[in-house]
């Protein structure tokens, strides 16, 4: 399926900021895509897009054509994230530890995924910055928070788990994300974050013309960085996959089956997931960088 991208506009504004990942502000351009480009950190190697949209005009983007997008597609990620649960353990993961909730999905769309876990027995809700995709979750019966996560001010060690599909790259400033993330899971929860896997062979081989390198991912991360990121803000990676060796339909069916799963059992696949446990209380102090 065709990635969603919108065409920066106009009127939106833009600034230098330095890596989030490691804190330097020397940087080299990587890819150059028309009328954004991404450039790579000369401190850490993290690809990201620098200048950096507002996050005001980034979450503008996401309207009634994100909608229409989303609700065209609803099904494909509905079965992608379901596979996604199941490369983490979760259907073993939720027998032998009998965990029901609560839940959070960040970036939760119309809210196909929350619908199904509340049909498992989960007290899930979701958290989605587009108001159509919201109101349609919202009109399935669903909870869902019409905020950015750093604006919701949900409750402190609220959650058990929380689920963030192809978010993270979305977001202007990472750390902060996977910090509130933190704040939000009880002692011991899980997070699980799935987002393209700038390591992955489409990556490496395509470069800017790689299906992820589109103007609304503003930062991409390749699996190390990843658990950089999040082992620096207290978590401890307990499982780690990768899939998608090529996109359908750009290879023959048979050879995509090959490199899917060559690509899934080398850890170079195009998406990358992480599952992490919350194992240390934050001193904001030593997550700095």
């Amino acid at each position: 399926m065709k990635t969603y991208s919108s065409e920066p506009g106009r009127d939106e504004k833009s600034r230098l900021i330095p890596c989030p990942l490691c804190g330097g502000d020397k940087f080299r351009s990587r890819w150059e895509c028309g009328s954004f480009r991404f450039s790579r950190c000369l401190g850490c190697g993290l690809i990201m897009q620098n200048p950096q949209i507002l996050p005001l005009h980034a979450h503008s983007r996401y309207d009634e054509e994100y909608c229409e997008y989303e609700k065209g597609n609803e099904e494909s990620f509905l079965h992608l994230m379901k596979l996604g649960l199941q490369d983490a353990g979760f259907d073993r993961w939720e027998e032998e530890q009998r965990v029901k909730g609560p839940l959070l999905d960040i970036g939760c769309a119309t809210g196909s995924l929350i619908r199904w876990l509340g049909e498992r027995g989960w007290e899930a809700e979701g958290l989605e910055i587009c108001s159509a995709s919201a109101e349609r979750a919202r009109s399935g019966g669903q909870k869902v928070y019409e905020l950015p996560l750093e604006k919701a001010a949900l409750s402190a060690e609220a959650y058990s788990v929380i689920h963030s599909s192809h978010v993270i790259e979305h977001v202007n400033d990472p750390r902060s994300f996977v910090r509130e993330i933190h704040r939000l899971l009880m002692p011991g929860g899980y997070f699980l974050c799935v987002t393209p896997n700038t390591a992955s062979f489409q990556g490496v081989v395509k470069k800017e013309k790689w299906r992820s390198a589109i103007a609304d991912h503003l930062i991409l991360f390749s699996a190390r960085r990843l658990k950089k990121l999040l082992e620096q803000e207290g978590f401890r990676i307990i499982a780690r996959k990768t899939w998608g060796g090529a996109p359908a339909g750009s290879v023959p069916a048979p050879v995509k089956k090959i490199m899917d799963r060559a690509a899934k059992k080398g850890g170079w696949g195009d998406v990358v997931m992480l599952l992490a446990e919350k194992i240390a209380p934050l001193d904001n102090t030593t997550s700095n960088h």
